[in-house]
């Protein structure tokens, strides 16, 4: 399969999987609001968001590994397999260290504390329950994560990324499924989370003999581990794994921050209002990561049109897509979260715009995320790290018990910001030093459409009556911004554009005029 053709299937599974995310999304919430109540809702939103920061530690592990195996790539398949067997090991000793974790918090009564707000911990019974679904979740991961996880960025070496992310299409559709289909059936909290836990088992069963056929098909073999490569990959992805989990405590613990200001009931409001802005930034993700093993390769070649290309690709779509978007939804989306919610939660059209911006300050600092990650810059990575989660956590303590849930909101916000502008500085002085050069024109242009999406936003809350004028104004300028941004691009990526182009009807009659 081509270069491109892996980049098209990757990118359109990827969106598949969005879709089916936003889909049931749209589905579950309404369905979880009718039979179980907002506070428990919220309650199960905490319990997932705290099994995703318990698995940091084992992401940053693989994160690395990722990265080796592609400076590794196809030839030397015997240091290949050497480098994966003894990645599995110690990812199966890190899943076994969540499940000791886990059983530590709950021995010393932290489970208790973490979900305190909760009126649900008022019979112990439900403490017993929060402690369950946390260990199931750990032990699921310790089988279906820890070496499935290396074992899949393994095959993306070897170009089946595309194959990966269409399996996970499938395994995503049936984890956001089940738990609905068990509220329905009358499920308590716990009870919905069995069946989680064991419809993870169930789907990911083919997809483990399907990589290890794979890998077998690439020669790459079984071999001892050696414990020394692993622990020296270890200490050097500690870096990584503290730099996942302050972006896990930013993104996802912060559901956990503010619920002792806001209770449960906050917690969902909160969880809610940023489904959309989740749901953006999957997509946007699935245009980096499909990217990213062309991109390292065009930067360690030194190719500066075809890194351009790249940027491109990302901020093309932020520029013509998601910003305009953002516009139009916030302009009706009030009456739709009203249904949507059941008129259960209120709506604060400050935090969602608040949150939609956030969106296209991370569109713009991808191509410079990228190139720190993709050369495993560990410390720059842990700083900036550090520095959002301070700016996140100690953001919310202070903005959240004045403003409620829309501090919490200004305080992602803000870190993002200060995210963007940190990663931007360290990748342009990488690239200095590889004789390359940052599109610093095409980067002004982008943040253009940043401002215009903004203060277009901004307006229409503070000008309600006048919001299909301001919406009118602020597309033709994003247009217009658009088609600038399209005259610096370079010859290489509006050929592949046109070409694209091209083969959908009616379209080409637009290309003399691009």
């Amino acid at each position: 399969m081509s270069v491109s053709a892996r980049l098209l299937s990757g990118t359109v599974a990827s969106w598949a999987q969005i879709a089916i995310t936003m889909v049931t999304q749209v589905v579950l919430v309404p369905l979880y609001l009718s039979y179980w109540s907002v506070s428990t809702y919220g309650l199960w939103l905490a319990i997932i968001s705290f099994s995703g920061l318990l698995n940091s530690l084992d992401i940053g592990y693989q994160e690395y590994l990722n990265y080796e195996f592609l400076k590794i790539g196809k030839t030397d398949t015997r240091k290949f397999s050497k480098y994966l067997c003894s990645g599995v090991l110690f990812g199966v000793l890190l899943g076994l260290a969540q499940i000791v974790l886990v059983i530590v918090l709950y021995s010393f009564n932290i489970v208790d504390v973490i979900f305190k707000d909760s009126h649900f911990f008022v019979d112990p019974s439900g403490i017993r329950d929060a402690f369950i679904i946390l260990f199931m979740q750990a032990f699921i991961w310790l089988i279906c994560g820890s070496v499935g996880g290396l074992l899949n960025r393994a095959l993306a070496t070897f170009g089946y990324y595309p194959r990966m992310a269409w399996w996970a299409v499938f395994t995503g559709s049936v984890l956001n499924l089940a738990p609905a289909v068990a509220v329905i059936l009358g499920a308590n909290l716990l009870q919905t989370g069995i069946t989680m836990a064991l419809a993870r088992i169930v789907t990911d069963t083919p997809v483990y003999f399907d990589m290890i056929r794979l890998l077998k098909r690439e020669k790459i073999s079984f071999v001892k581990p050696s414990i020394k490569l692993g622990w020296n990959n270890f200490l050097h992805s500690t870096f990584l794994s503290a730099t996942g989990l302050l972006d896990n405590v930013r993104q996802q613990g912060a559901r956990l921050f503010i619920t002792p200001f806001t209770g449960s009931a906050g917690l969902a409001a909160f969880s809610t209002m940023r489904t959309g802005s989740n749901v953006a930034l999957q997509g946007l993700r699935t245009i980096v990561n499909p990217l990213m093993p062309e991109l390292m390769t065009f930067l360690h070649k030194k190719d500066q049109e075809r890194t351009e290309v790249a940027f491109g690709t990302v901020w093309i779509v932020a520029i013509a897509v998601v910003a305009p978007a953002l516009v139009v939804v916030q302009a009706f989306i009030q009456p739709l979260y009203t249904t949507w919610t059941r008129g259960k939660i209120p709506f604060d059209p400050w935090l969602f715009a608040v949150l939609s911006i956030g969106i296209l300050v991370y569109a713009m600092a991808q191509p410079a995320v990228s190139i720190v990650r993709g050369n495993n810059l560990l410390r720059p990575q842990l700083i900036i790290s550090a520095m959002s989660a301070a700016v996140t956590i100690g953001g919310i303590f202070i903005t959240v018990p004045l403003f409620g849930i829309l501090g919490a909101g200004v305080s992602l916000l803000a870190a993002e910001i200060a995210a963007c502008i940190a990663f931007k500085k360290i990748a342009n002085n990488w690239l200095i030093q590889q004789d390359l050069i940052w599109p610093q024109k095409s980067y002004a242009i982008s943040l253009s459409s940043l401002c215009i999406a903004s203060i277009a936003i901004a307006a229409m809350i503070m000008l309600p009556n006048k919001q299909w004028l301001i919406v009118i104004i602020s597309l033709i300028l994003l247009i217009w911004n658009t088609f600038r941004y399209w005259s610096v691009l370079p010859t290489l990526a509006t050929d592949r554009a046109k070409s694209i182009i091209s083969t959908v009807p009616g379209i080409k009659l637009l290309l003399p005029y691009l």
